[in-house]
């Protein structure tokens, strides 16, 4: 939100400079986020006279002007192109090495179809002053001749951005932020001037409520035989300095009230209703077209202001098009109604329609505030565009039950960490609109209708702490027990530790996706379990059922900005229908290895690689990770390749990760190149550790030498390696340290659907070496032991 500092002294008695009031916002808890002064744009440009203009030579459209620029020397020869331009004209020089503010142009001395010219008289939109753009500026008779333009038009005014945090609705007007600041002893905040307006008949035109739970509160009244012509500059400085577009004394005085006091309102043309003018529920399939040219379509959740011929509004969001006020408007309705905070949030994000009525109507406005604001609306109607009012018609009732909240004033202490002395506290909390009555040292504290925020006590620890100033809290160490600190970390952060550090050893970068996806990218998946009611966006409705359409999306992201190889890694949840799952993701795209001369092309990566990936983690997690089976992928959905895909298990059941090629179907739905590689671990399926007994015996490398001895099996085709490794390793576990194979070979000598597997086995001795006959014994168990799962011994 913006304010201005001049516009900010209207309602603060105060003396401050623009940084000290900056500085105590910071302070207070409202963050600037910049300070401009329009006065910085206007540098180099001045007041000036025009004495003589007279044709351009060569120029049938030009003029030849010379410019008493008031500073006691000879005038200026200025070509000009307006055709106002003339002798007499008192207007605004650029002079050179001036830069014009609506294009960046720097001012410079140059020939003009050879005529020298010492600069550029201006036109408002030249310099940013409006959309006049048919001549340039005339400035009245008297005006200054020298004086700086920016003095001479008051642009000197600060204006600062304030970043108003959600909870504090109050704040989203120029008056809410004086409030603040006078509490916090920035000066004494003036009292808001109300007007009596007692008007004689009945409005013209009726009003009423028929959605009590959108719209508890319409309150209206007619004026008839305004003139709705340009509001006075004062007000139309103001608006421009923060951002509003002035339109026409109606709509500018709307627009002020709101940002002044944080009150939304509406003026119709009252020749453009028919009948009643309601705030009911919106019909399905109704549409209306907004001020901003675009047409909706409304539901039967959403309020509207409508008459006999339809809506007109939607309510607290956004006016209609065709019943807004034009310079022929004579006779206006005013309406100030009191919308229901979250019927205006869902609405706006239904709609997807934003405003700065929404942003107030949404947080919550003042419900005890109706009638004053129609008085102030009315009060500027009168005293800008004159006509008669009619009396107030107050449809409904708003809710501005008083609240109250007990309170302990030593809760600034224990809670808020500053002691602060109770007449102090009293004396903010009084400050910031609230009253206190002592009963037997604990207080009663009456909120103010405009703070919906206040729900407790800690809420107004947070009031007289930040007042106060958060630097007050002193630096406290922490308690802490003798000797070594405990660990604090559980197990399963632990747990995410290791994991987090294997992934990044082995060359992946973390990622960091959001838990909310849209349906869309949640379907491939099986579609999400869990959605949020009240989305921030369509496109982070569903709570992600797997990691990967995150990883698949920044994937995306990195390759349209040129990247060849990527590795991401992401530890989170998945949500699921029955809880939370914590799961490692891992991803790999592009290049394993870029081209060069060593190896030539570059190469892909493939599924053993995401098995070998797999397998390093599950090992660092502390997973047997060489007790694993390799069995079919069983994720919901085609997200996987068939035949590049599998899953590691511990038994038929336990399922502990599933890699291999994401299936082409879902890269291109996420619109990623090429084949992509990808890893699940499923976390909260590794078996936990058995509670540690006493301290292992240090390790003692064996006495004796490893024997080594190769077998060579015949294997249907249908037997995998690790059937086969497993089967040898236990088939003499006293004896055999390890087993792995070391060759795969099909053709020529072996039959038709078989394949040779080559295994090398490590024999351990204990006490003694092997004799022929033990090793003989162990090599028939082996034997034996591929048998089991038909593979025999090629001979």
């Amino acid at each position: 939100m913006k304010i201005t500092l001049d516009w900010l002294k209207e309602h603060l008695e105060t003396s401050a400079s623009v940084d000290v009031v900056v500085a105590t916002l910071n302070r207070i808890g409202h963050e600037v986020e910049g300070v401009e002064n329009p006065a910085d744009n206007l540098q180099g440009f001045r007041v000036a006279r025009v004495l003589t203009a007279e044709k351009h030579p060569q120029a049938d459209k030009l003029q030849v002007l010379t410019v008493d620029t008031g500073d006691g020397g000879a005038p200026l020869t200025v070509v000009c192109g307006a055709p106002n331009a003339r002798a007499g004209l008192v207007g605004v020089l650029g002079l050179p090495g001036a830069v014009v503010p609506a294009n960046g142009m720097e001012l410079k001395v140059a020939a003009v179809r050879g005529v020298e010219s010492n600069g550029m008289m201006c036109s408002t939109r030249e310099l940013e002053l409006g959309d006049d753009h048919d001549g340039i500026i005339e400035l009245p008779a008297d005006a200054p001749i020298g004086t700086s333009f920016a003095e001479y038009s008051g642009a000197g005014d600060p204006v600062i951005d304030i970043s108003i945090t959600p909870n504090r609705q109050d704040c989203m007007g120029v008056r809410g932020i004086a409030r603040d600041l006078a509490a916090a002893g920035l000066g004494t905040l003036k009292p808001l001037a109300v007007p009596t307006i007692t008007g004689e008949d009945a409005p013209a035109t009726e009003i009423r409520t028929d959605d009590p739970e959108g719209c508890p509160a319409f309150y209206g009244r007619t004026i008839g035989g305004v003139t709705n012509g340009t509001a006075p500059e004062w007000m139309r400085l103001r608006l421009e300095a923060v951002g509003q577009r002035s339109i026409s004394a109606l709509v500018d005085i709307s627009n002020y009230v709101m940002f002044d006091l944080g009150r939304p309102s509406h003026i119709y043309d009252r020749a453009k209703l028919t009948g009643p003018l309601v705030a009911r529920r919106a019909r399905a399939g109704e549409t209306v077209t907004a001020l901003n040219g675009k047409g909706y379509t409304l539901t039967d959740t959403m309020t509207v202001i409508a008459d006999d011929r339809g809506v007109h509004d939607i309510a607290g969001i956004m006016g209609g098009e065709h019943s807004g006020c034009s310079e022929t408007t004579t006779d206006v309705l005013i309406e100030v109604a009191y919308f229901t905070p979250e019927r205006i949030a869902l609405t706006g994000q239904a709609l997807a329609l934003t405003s700065d009525a929404r942003s107030r109507f949404e947080r919550g406005v003042d419900p005890a505030f109706l009638d004053d604001a129609t008085a102030i609306v009315t009060a500027h109607v009168l005293a800008i565009c004159g006509g008669t009012p009619s009396a107030v018609t107050r449809a409904g009732t708003p809710p501005a039950e008083v609240k109250t909240v007990e309170y302990d004033p030593t809760l600034s202490a224990t809670l808020g960490g500053i002691a602060i002395a109770p007449e102090r506290q009293q004396e903010i909390l009084a400050a910031l609109g609230f009253s206190v009555i002592e009963q037997g040292g604990r207080w009663q504290v009456a909120v103010p209708s405009w703070r919906r925020d206040i729900d407790g006590a800690p809420d107004l620890v947070e009031e007289v702490t930040r007042i106060t100033g958060f630097d007050a809290i002193a630096s406290v160490p922490l308690l802490r027990s003798d000797g070594v600190a405990k660990p604090t970390a559980t197990a399963d952060q632990m747990l995410e530790r290791r994991v987090r550090r294997a992934a990044a050893s082995s060359g992946f970068h973390e990622a960091v996706t959001w838990s909310f996806i849209s349906d869309r990218d949640a379907a491939p998946f099986g579609g999400g379990d869990w959605s949020l009611a009240n989305p921030i966006s369509e496109d982070l409705k569903v709570m992600r059922p797997s990691l990967l359409p995150g990883l698949l999306a920044a994937a995306q992201r990195n390759q349209n900005r040129g990247a060849t190889s990527i590795r991401l890694f992401e530890i989170g949840r998945r949500y699921l229908a029955d809880a939370e799952h914590p799961t490692l993701a891992v991803l790999m795209a592009g290049e394993k290895r870029a081209r060069g001369w060593q190896a030539g092309k570059a190469a892909a990566f493939d599924a053993f690689d995401a098995k070998a990936a797999a397998l390093a983690l599950l090992d660092a997690a502390g997973a047997p990770a060489d007790r694993l089976q390799v069995m079919e992928a069983v994720s919901e959905g085609s997200i996987w390749h068939p035949g590049q895909s599998a899953t590691l298990r511990l038994g038929p059941k336990a399922v502990l990760a599933e890699f291999g090629a994401i299936h082409p179907l879902l890269t291109r739905h996420f619109d990623v190149d090429g084949p992509v590689m990808a890893v699940q671990i499923f976390l909260d399926a590794i078996p936990a550790k058995r509670a540690s007994g006493p301290a292992r015996a240090a390790f003692t490398p064996p006495a004796l030498q490893s024997v080594r001895r190769d077998f060579a099996f015949l294997a249907p085709t249908s037997l995998t390696a690790a059937e086969l490794v497993r089967a040898i390793r236990g088939a003499e576990k006293a004896s055999i340290a390890d087993a792995r194979l070391f060759d795969r070979f099909t053709g020529q000598g072996v039959p038709e659907g078989q394949v040779s597997l080559a295994v090398e086995v490590e024999l351990q001795p204990g006490v003694k070496s092997f004799t022929d006959a033990e090793l003989k014994a162990i090599a028939d168990k082996v034997v034996a032991a591929a048998a089991k799962v038909g593979a025999v011994l090629r001979g």
